[in-house]
């Protein structure tokens, strides 16, 4: 996902297909990382409902599958990314919200010479929800400018419960359950869509709706 919010993101986030904390071992990256493409509407597969993993996938092609999807989403730049959205059918999303690291230097803006600009510097916080299953979403709704790596560009005002509760799978395969509030549990919602083959500009009026396909499709003529 990439998300722009009524909160302000580091302005080297683009925004969510979008987490971090606890895991029960950390995530070992492979030495060999891939970037795959993304899809991008109207792709049709990104209508598609996505399976869960088996027991007996959780393997060495799952952890070669979540390593290159973290490449990717970095690289998009993205905070988020569902694996559907590389083309792969299963419910697996990795989110990484990137928050600022006070204690890091601060980092170059651009590479111009002469450009003294500085960004605040980021810590990587990955996550990984495997099968995630959504519990006891809270009836208040927060409201979030979301966009999405596979509508580019794209951003819309989107209203979700403002708290619920995950259970998921890590790379082991072993369930855990965890409280979300504020940016990533809109975030996690936000990827859970893709695994029903929803996007975010399915939750806005057709007028809506209709008019951000026709900006996309007036931005891809012009690049």
């Amino acid at each position: 996902m990439n998300i722009a919010t009524a909160h302000t993101l580091p302005p080297s986030i683009t925004l969510i297909d979008l987490f971090g904390l606890r895991r029960a071992r950390p995530h070992t990256r492979s030495a060999i990382m891939a970037i795959r493409e993304i899809l991008e509407v109207p792709d049709p597969r990104l209508k598609t409902v996505s399976v869960p993993v088996e027991p007996e996938e959780f393997n060495d092609e799952l952890r070669v599958l979540v390593d290159d999807m973290f490449e990717t989403m970095y690289d998009a730049p993205g905070i988020g990314l569902a694996a559907i959205q590389v083309g792969v059918p299963k419910r697996v999303l990795v989110i990484d919200l990137q928050p600022e690291d006070p204690d890091a230097e601060a980092d170059d803006c651009c590479e111009d010479e002469g450009c003294d600009a500085k960004r605040p510097a980021h810590r990587n916080e990955p996550r990984i929800f495997i099968n995630p299953v959504i519990l006891n979403p809270a009836d208040e709704v927060s409201t979030y400018q979301e966009g999405c790596l596979s509508v580019p560009e794209i951003y819309a005002d989107v209203d979700r419960p403002a708290t619920c509760t995950v259970r998921y799978q890590d790379l082991d395969g072993n369930t855990h359950e965890e409280d979300l509030e504020g940016l990533l549990a809109t975030c996690l919602q936000h990827e859970m869509d893709h695994l029903e083959g929803i996007l975010f500009i399915d939750h806005l009026s057709r007028l809506k709706r209709n008019m951000a396909l026709k900006k996309l499709k007036k931005l891809r003529q012009a690049a």
